[in-house]
């Protein structure tokens, strides 16, 4: 039998050591519960309590069980590399760590394995969390991270959220019992771990597949955003002080010295300064010490990231000043700015910042986003725009640099100022369908000048005639109805009369299409 599992063993060693790996990432020998789990794991393999029973070879599958208080069964699908406990916990429980350092022992030492694992313990995390400070809370995370982010190792992409769901579980064991001081420890903790693995991910990792990382950052994000608004507007403890200076220093750590992703950076920097960093103090302490950086990324544009404090402090002349230098490639940042200053219901700042980048929005379109990206950006820049009053030429501006991603906020503009002609010219120039047109604003046309949307029926009446098939004849003919409609509605009878027996004696030869006109009975 011992002869059998010794050449399972062998037959199956790279994935028996790769889950090793995996228990040596997962489990940490400074987490008191994870050192409990290993200790009595190794207990169990020393007694023999792991019984390997069937192996059906055909399938790859391998049945064990693990005498603990109660036997415990624990099936390994070899093939497709998956473990199965029928205990309540998830994740690496002693009873799949006993089973894997099981076969372990065939093709190395155990013994020397969990010597290796506990002499990676630096400080015990309870002790650390005993004594409530950041410089703790920071060692906390920096030895969690140690063992998770070995120095040089590359992250398999996939592996990231893995990674950070690691951590922050194991830190957040050693939350505070109060619930005051629970949100500060998590968002300090979400930033701390964030922090690390970008660093290590962009010193170690060339190729890291970038919707990966962002997906990961957006969701982090979205978690970050949660314990903000949880704080924001609340009395603090005179103790949480330091906690919240050791955030400003860390925020601006994230952004300033980490890289890629600066627009990412950027919205996590402004969500702490719109709803955390509040006091007028920070905000110039924050000015000094920025003002005052010799060395920063190369994706950070220092002078455009003051801004943000000459908005809070109100000094609009300087602010004024560094709007005339504005580049079309850190738009992004001044929408971030422009976002902000509305948040902080700031009139002045946002005009004058939405006002400078007016001229830059074509070239920042057209040049500097994504095709894919365009249509989402335009709608979310015109939501800005809503807040400020615009000259009529300023708005003409707008919409011509929003070109065809910006047909349906131009629509309304017209619509608003009685430009119907215009209206339909637009939508020539730029051609969708009967049904989008309907969504930018058709009935209205209809109903006060009916007359100027003839050449739009014409046009997309034509399009599906063009189509040349029957299913197409149907919609032409039923455009051509609310066309008859129109046309009815502006006096223009006569007219209609002229225009449909003119299509027919135009496509005479399109048989199809003359039994659809008479279906339709367009004449009547």
């Amino acid at each position: 039998m011992a002869l059998s599992i010794s050449s399972l063993a062998r037959e199956h060693e790279i994935f028996i050591k790769e889950q090793v790996e995996q228990i040596e990432r997962a489990l940490h020998p400074s987490v008191t519960e994870d050192e409990e789990l290993v200790r009595r794991a190794l207990f169990a393999v020393r007694n023999k309590s792991v019984v390997i029973g069937r192996y059906i070879p055909s399938n790859g599958i391998l049945y064990t069980q693990v005498q603990d208080v109660r036997p415990t069964e624990v099936i390994l699908h070899l093939h497709s590399q998956i473990i199965v406990c029928n205990c309540p916990h998830d994740g690496w429980c002693r009873h799949k760590v006993s089973v894997i350092l099981s076969l372990y022992q065939y093709l190395d030492s155990v013994q020397d394995w969990a010597a290796k694992w506990r002499a990676k313990k630096g400080v015990n995390l309870h002790l650390l969390a005993a004594e409530r400070t950041p410089e703790n809370w920071l060692a906390m995370v920096d030895e969690v991270m140690s063992h998770l982010l070995p120095t040089g190792r590359q992250i398999e992409h996939y592996l990231i959220s893995t990674i950070y769901e690691n951590a922050y579980t194991k830190l957040r064991k050693h939350q505070p019992f109060e619930r005051e001081w629970q949100p500060i420890y998590h968002l300090f903790m979400e930033i701390a771990i964030i922090s690390k693995l970008w660093k290590h991910i962009f010193q170690t990792n060339v190729g890291m597949k970038q919707e990966y990382f962002e997906y990961f950052i957006d969701r982090r994000f979205e978690g970050i955003q949660i314990y903000v608004n949880e704080l924001a507007g609340k009395s603090r403890l005179f103790a949480t002080d330091v906690f919240f200076d050791a955030l400003q220093v860390m925020v601006r750590e994230l952004l300033v010295e980490r890289n890629t992703y600066f627009s990412r950076r950027f919205n996590i920097y402004l969500l702490f300064w719109d709803s955390i960093f509040t006091e007028r103090r920070r905000a110039e302490e924050e000015r000094d010490v920025l003002a005052n950086l010799q060395e920063v990324s190369e994706d950070v544009p220092l002078s455009d990231i003051l801004n943000i404090f000459h908005i809070l402090l109100k000094n609009y002349e300087e602010l004024k000043r560094n709007l005339e230098e504005i580049q079309p490639e850190h738009l992004d940042v001044y929408f971030g700015l422009a976002k902000f200053s509305i948040s902080k219901r700031d009139d002045v700042a946002s005009e004058y910042i939405l006002k400078s980048i007016l001229p830059l929005l074509s070239d920042y379109i057209n040049h500097y986003l994504m095709p894919s990206k365009r249509q989402l950006s335009v709608k979310r820049i015109h939501s800005l725009y809503d807040n400020i009053n615009l000259t009529e030429q300023e708005e003409i501006l707008l919409y011509s640099a929003f070109g065809v991603h910006g047909v349906q906020p131009y629509s309304s503009f017209l619509l608003k100022k009685q430009r119907y002609e215009e209206w339909v010219a637009l939508h020539l120039l730029y051609p969708s369908s009967i049904s989008y047109l309907e969504t930018c604003g058709l009935k209205e046309i209809l109903e006060h000048e009916p007359a100027v949307t003839l050449p739009l029926y014409h046009y997309y009446a034509l399009e599906e005639v063009n189509q040349k098939s029957r299913m197409n004849y149907k919609q032409a003919v039923r455009i051509w109805k609310m066309m008859k409609s129109a046309a009815k509605k502006s006096g223009k009878v006569n007219y209609w009369t002229d225009y449909i027996q003119t299509v027919r004696e135009q496509f005479k030869r399109l048989r199809a299409l003359q039994e659809e006109l008479e279906k339709g009975n367009l004449l009547a």
